[in-house]
């Protein structure tokens, strides 16, 4: 199984038209996902790869369903095209645009929690379930990313897109296929974490374990050691922390907007402490993973 997109999955791109969009939108069509328009006020009547481009949302939506839509559009012009994309009754929203403004990400996630949707990033890649579907760049060129990412019982959430694909690479070298990849984005907010995904994974009987990639700063971390002590979930996870010289250079930016680190809970070794505290196996090398993955599903101590 998987969560959140499956073969059945259909999605527009809002922005097709945008260089980044049309490369998108080509590997997501050899990927075998079924993109089914795209949005360019202005542009309407246009196709990109045989993809019919409309000038709003809801010319889509009012013709078929719309399970999903990414979001590939300049910064200033997110929040109306997330807005747009919500109340057209999409619930499935892929945020790929950085530097979108914290209030502004915060106002889209409200805005989604109130429709029952849920938001993926900002400044992320996507979703991709192996030989389903991806609804976002993930993986990048349809070869690569069938090469990469296979089936199986492993779910991946990752804050870096690039690191999220070079997990996959590691663990499928192993033999050990993935259920579903998230990639939940890097910036500072987001709207989907580690915690929050969790239950999602929890659901799907066919994952037995999960992958995270992990950053300095932010609360993601805390937040998921809580979930895994209060909800005494059935899966376990293997988390690789990046940045732990980023202990030494408080206030410094590490890879994404997210990760600076502000105080004593933003760094890696007390993120590593509350992890292996709430029973999560921590890698000191991305190749350890499979390894301690297979421990863990043997039912080996984190």
């Amino acid at each position: 199984m998987a969560i959140l997109i499956d073969e059945n999955t259909t999605f527009i791109i809002q922005g097709i038209t945008g260089r980044e969009a049309v490369n998108m939108a080509r590997e997501c069509l050899d990927y075998g996902s079924k993109l089914v328009g795209g949005v360019t006020p202005g542009r309407g009547g246009r196709d990109v790869h045989g993809v019919p481009v409309f000038d709003t949302v809801g010319e889509i939506t009012s013709k078929q369903r719309v399970d999903a839509s990414v979001i590939s559009v300049p910064p200033p012009a997110v929040r109306d095209a997330a807005f747009e994309a919500i109340e057209n009754g999409i619930k499935l929203i892929v945020i790929v645009t950085e530097r979108i403004p914290r209030l502004e990400v915060a106002q889209m996630v409200e805005y989604a929690n109130r429709a029952s949707a849920r938001i993926i990033g900002p400044n992320c890649l996507g979703v991709l379930t192996p030989g389903k579907s991806r609804v976002g760049g993930m993986g990048g060129a349809a070869v690569a990313a069938r090469k990469a990412y296979t089936p199986g019982p492993i779910g991946i959430m990752s804050r870096s897109g690039g690191m999220t694909t070079e997990i996959a690479n590691t663990l499928t070298a192993a033999g050990l296929g993935q259920s579903t990849a998230v990639s939940i984005g890097g910036d500072a907010i987001i709207g989907s974490t580690y915690a929050e995904l969790m239950p999602l994974f929890e659901a799907d009987p066919e994952t037995k374990a999960i992958v995270i990639y992990s950053e300095p700063g932010g609360r993601m971390e805390a937040q998921l050691a809580a979930y895994m002590k209060e909800s005494k979930s059935r899966l376990p996870v293997v988390a690789f922390m990046a940045g732990r010289f980023m202990d030494e250079m408080p206030g410094m930016r590490f890879g994404h907007a997210g990760t600076i680190v502000e105080g004593k809970a933003d760094t890696t070794a007390e993120k590593i402490a509350r992890m292996k505290d709430a029973g999560i196996s921590v890698a000191e090398e991305i190749q350890d993973i499979p390894d301690i993955v297979k421990r863990r599903l043997a039912g080996g101590a984190a």
